[in-house]
């Protein structure tokens, strides 16, 4: 009966040992936010965190700004995809021309089809790194743009899938070029 006893103590303590946190403040309640209150749903209401604390619209004059300001970020977006496909497009006649000069040959028609299907293209710096750049550059515009699209402010959303589109539209012929030939 001695350990029962023993087991009995073990399981109190464990159990205020739980309640207990380690901080000076209950945790039983709701999570609140210093500033604002971030809402779950669609909304056109203003007064969302924008990727960090100072950016934070208030007014119908700050979002306003917010929006223009994210159509210009998903315009910028679209014109490094359109760089990118023509950059591409240059870098592999750049890649053939090194290659080719390296097996002394032309590159013309003529040339072996299996040497344009086999070829892989040199590691060039001036073209990796500012590729390398250029995608990574691309990539956090997406992930900004992820948690943009995160806070449910319809004016932010609607800012960027029109930017996004225009942006398309001015500049989508370029970044196909790469793959035309």
């Amino acid at each position: 009966m001695n350990w029962e006893s023993f087991a009995l103590c073990l399981l109190c303590l464990s159990q205020g040992c739980l309640a207990y946190n380690g901080m000076d403040m209950p945790m039983d309640d709701g999570m609140t936010l210093a500033v604002g209150n971030m809402l779950s749903y669609l909304h056109f209401t203003p007064g969302d965190t924008l990727w960090f604390l100072g950016w934070v619209p208030q007014s119908s004059g700050a979002m306003v700004g917010t929006c223009i300001a994210l159509f210009m970020l998903a315009l910028i977006e679209r014109w490094i995809a359109a760089c990118r496909g023509v950059m591409e497009s240059h870098w592999d006649q750049q890649a053939i021309i090194i290659a080719s000069d390296k097996l002394n040959t032309l590159p013309t028609q003529s040339s072996p089809i299996g040497f344009i299907k086999r070829f892989t293209p040199p590691f060039i710096p001036a073209h990796d790194i500012t590729r390398g750049i250029m995608f990574a550059a691309q990539t956090l515009l997406g992930y900004l743009f992820m948690l943009t699209v995160m806070t449910y402010q319809l004016g932010f959303i609607f800012s960027l899938v029109v930017g996004l589109g225009v942006g398309e539209t001015l500049f989508g012929r370029f970044s196909g070029i790469a793959y035309a030939h």
